[in-house]
C-alpha cells in the first residue's frame, strides 16, 4: 500500500517518508474554501496558498502587491476546506526579507490566524537568518529556489534560471543550506531538469518542481493554469488538464440566453 492511500492526514513527516519510498508528491495551489475542498477531496498531498493569488485572484501583474493580511485571509479560507492535505502559506514580499524579527512575527501571525501547517519563503543564503528564526519557533518552513517571482525586478525576466555554472552552484549551495537549517522541503522553479534532479539526489528533503523536470520528488502547478481558467499563461512546463474557461463561458452564455428568453426560471424552478 502506498503512503498516499494509507495516510489520513499529510504531515511533513509523511512527505519525508514519501521521498524515502520514491513516491511522488502532488501539490496544487488553492486560494478559497470551495476550491480547496475540491482539491483536498480529490486526494492532493499538499495545498499551497500561493502569493500567486496576487495574479489570479487580484489581477496584479506580479506577486509583489499582495499583503500579509490578504495572504492570511486566503490561508484561513483554504484551511477551513481541508481535512487531509498539508497546507502551506506563502509569506508575501516584504514580510521577511532583511529583518528576521519581522519574519518571525509574520510567520507567527500566519500560523495563528490561518491554522495552516507551514509557511514558504523565497530565497537561499540571503534569507537564511529569517528561516532559522522562524524554525526556532517550531514553525515548519518550505524553501523556494530557482526562479523566485518576488525578485522579478532584480532578475528583470521570468526566464529560466541557473543555466550558467555560477548560478547553478549557488542553487545547489542554497539547497544544502536550507536542508541543514531544517526546512522540510524546497520548491525549485524553472531551472534545467538536470540541475533539479541533481539537487533532489543530493539532499534528503523533498524537492518539489515547477518547470524543473521529472527527476524531482514532486510537482506543483497553479490551479487556475492547470484547469485552463487562466488562458494567458502558457509556459512549456504547463499541462492543461481542462479548459474551464470555455466551459464556464459557455455556461454563463446559456444562463444569459435563458434569462433573456424567459426560459429561466421555468414552472418547476419557482415557488
Amino acid at each position: 500500500m502506498s503512503t498516499q492511500s494509507a495516510v489520513k492526514v499529510v504531515t511533513t513527516h509523511v512527505l519525508s517518508e514519501m521521498k524515502l519510498k520514491g513516491e511522488k508528491i502532488s501539490m496544487l495551489t488553492s486560494y478559497d474554501y470551495s476550491m480547496a475542498r475540491i482539491v483536498d477531496q480529490a486526494g492532493i498531498d499538499v495545498i499551497l496558498v500561493g502569493d500567486s493569488a496576487s495574479n489570479v485572484m487580484a489581477g496584479n501583474e506580479t506577486t509583489l502587491p499582495i499583503t500579509l493580511d490578504q495572504m492570511i485571509y486566503h490561508g484561513a479560507s483554504v484551511v477551513k476546506g481541508v481535512k487531509r492535505a498539508l497546507v502551506v502559506v506563502d509569506m508575501p514580499f516584504g514580510s521577511y526579507q532583511g529583518n528576521s524579527k519581522e519574519a518571525l512575527n509574520s510567520a507567527i501571525r500566519i500560523m495563528k490566524e490561518t491554522a495552516a501547517d507551514a509557511v514558504k519563503l523565497e530565497g537561499g543564503e540571503e534569507v537564511l537568518e529569517s528561516i532559522q528564526r522562524i524554525l526556532s519557533a517550531g514553525i515548519p518552513v518550505m524553501g523556494h529556489l530557482g526562479l523566485t517571482p518576488q525578485s522579478i525586478h532584480k532578475f528583470g525576466t521570468y526566464a529560466i534560471r541557473a543555466k550558467d555554472t555560477d548560478e547553478a552552484e549557488k542553487l545547489i549551495h542554497d539547497a544544502h543550506l536550507l536542508e541543514e537549517a531544517g526546512c522540510f522541503a524546497i520548491v525549485i522553479e524553472k531551472v534545467p531538469a538536470t540541475l533539479a534532479t541533481r539537487v533532489a539526489k543530493e539532499v534528503s528533503i523533498p524537492i518539489i518542481g515547477i518547470g524543473a523536470g521529472g527527476g524531482v520528488d514532486g510537482q506543483v502547478l497553479v490551479i487556475h493554469d492547470m484547469l485552463g481558467i487562466n488562458q494567458e499563461f502558457s509556459p512549456r512546463f504547463l499541462r492543461r488538464y481542462h479548459n474551464l474557461f470555455a466551459e464556464m463561458s459557455g455556461a454563463v452564455g446559456n444562463y444569459i440566453a435563458d434569462v433573456k428568453s424567459g426560459d429561466f426560471p421555468n414552472e418547476r424552478e419557482q415557488y
